[in-house]
């Protein structure tokens, strides 16, 4: 899988699905990488072309090893589409990655077509958390609070039923660079899209999971409230990472989504036509 310069940033990216087919570009959540995907891409790849990326400082993307802004990621991901020739997509985020497309289709209104925001915020205290979370990564290591985060991002029946996908991603989180991760977390500590995002004019799916302690249903219907137009599902048995532990209602809504859509900004292609 390759890597490209985008925005100054070496990113690690992965493209599936045929050329030519409209765009959906996913980014991960704080801690992940873009294999955390994996279970959207085989549903969509079909009839789209489907562009995964980790978000700098994780997986194989360089660590930047210097203070970052939710804007610097944004800008990273204009960066991407730039260098792989991407005028415009769909932009799919979960968490970190769903404030990145927030503050994407804020600053580039034109180059999405569709916004998908699942288990995220727009603005998401105490300040003082998420540099104590810095902190604690760059003196002892992503182990110091990996067993916090996990219950955090899955219910406690998938963790029971699904040992070895948790495994997994306990485990990629746990090779990301300390450097990596806590930059972002001060990305997130000093974040406030509360007063841009009413800006946002493109067609807006939100996804919230019904048992996320991480971003609740309530702090995404304060999303939802911002943006006009935008719809909003809440997935039950869900914690953060619900694209995990959900891959089935995620796929469905994200289809029916980005379906109607297509429907609607190439009503000379059919859905069908572009499965071929």
């Amino acid at each position: 899988m390759p890597s490209i310069n985008a925005n100054g940033v070496e990113l690690h990216y992965e493209l599936a699905g045929p050329a030519g087919a409209p765009v959906v570009v996913f980014s991960n959540s704080i801690g992940t990488t873009l294999e955390m995907w994996d279970a959207q891409v085989p549903a969509l790849s079909g009839r789209y072309r489907c562009l995964r990326y980790d978000t700098r400082g994780h997986g194989r993307s360089a660590v930047i090893d210097r203070a970052a802004t939710i804007g610097d990621l944004a800008a990273d991901l204009a960066g991407l589409l730039d260098a792989l020739g991407i005028e415009k997509a769909h932009v799919v985020g979960l968490s970190l990655g769903g404030m990145t497309a927030q503050a994407f289709a804020v600053e580039h209104p034109d180059r999405v077509a569709g916004l998908v925001l699942m288990a995220t915020a727009a603005f998401l205290p105490p300040p003082e958390g998420w540099e104590q979370r810095a902190r604690t990564v760059c003196r002892d290591g992503m182990e110091a609070i990996v067993d916090a985060i996990i219950p955090r991002w899955f219910t406690p029946p998938f963790i029971e039923t699904s040992g070895e996908a948790v495994a997994t991603i306990r485990e990629r989180f746990l090779k990301n660079d300390p450097r990596g991760y806590a930059a972002c977390c001060r990305a997130i500590r000093d974040m406030d899209l509360r007063e841009a995002i009413p800006a946002i004019v493109s067609p807006t799916l939100i996804v919230a999971g019904a048992d996320d302690p991480a971003t609740p249903v309530p702090l995404m219907e304060g999303i939802r409230a911002r943006i006009i137009g935008a719809e909003m599902v809440v997935l039950p048995r869900a914690a953060h990472l619900l694209a995990v532990e959900r891959a089935d209602r995620v796929n469905q809504h994200l289809l029916g989504f980005l379906d109607t859509l297509t429907r609607v900004l190439s009503p000379s292609r059919s859905v069908d036509e572009l499965r071929a």
